[in-house]
């Protein structure tokens, strides 16, 4: 199966008073490579999108599962599948890991809109695309 591939680092800012990343820091992970993704995989940048083409991708629906604790110094690899592919959302499935231990394991379902009006808007085919390429079968 091919996925996408992003390196984190886990500074000592994302950290809480256990030593561990803190919860919150952990979606804005999930974010910071959801952003890689447009720009490395899809070939645009995400403010780009935003900006200049009035695309938005609302997250709809987030499912995290925290399986094993990410610490300072750490650089987990998170890697993407694509689980879902319809007219006007898809679902990404993010597992961060530390070698052979995932870390986290997340589901995030996200809406395509045009910006101006909020209403869905059918992905663009050359996006579709390339989500097809990391398209994930089984991914139950």
């Amino acid at each position: 199966m091919k996925s996408y591939e992003h390196e984190l680092h886990v500074r000592f800012g994302d950290v809480d008073a256990a030593g561990i990343a803190y919860f919150p820091r952990i979606y804005g992970y999930l974010h910071e490579v959801f952003e890689s993704l447009w720009e490395r995989h899809c070939g645009v940048r995400y403010d780009e999108l935003i900006s200049r083409r009035r695309i938005g991708f609302p997250l709809v629906h987030s499912e995290v599962d925290f399986r094993s604790p990410l610490r300072f110094g750490d650089r987990p690899v998170a890697r993407v599948t694509c689980t879902k592919l319809g007219g006007s959302s898809f679902e990404l499935r993010y597992r961060i890991a530390i070698g052979s231990t995932v870390c986290v394991d997340a589901r995030h379902v996200t809406a395509c809109v045009e910006l101006d009006t909020l209403r869905p808007l059918r992905l663009p085919d050359e996006f579709r695309a390339r989500f097809q390429e990391i398209f994930e079968e089984s991914a139950a």
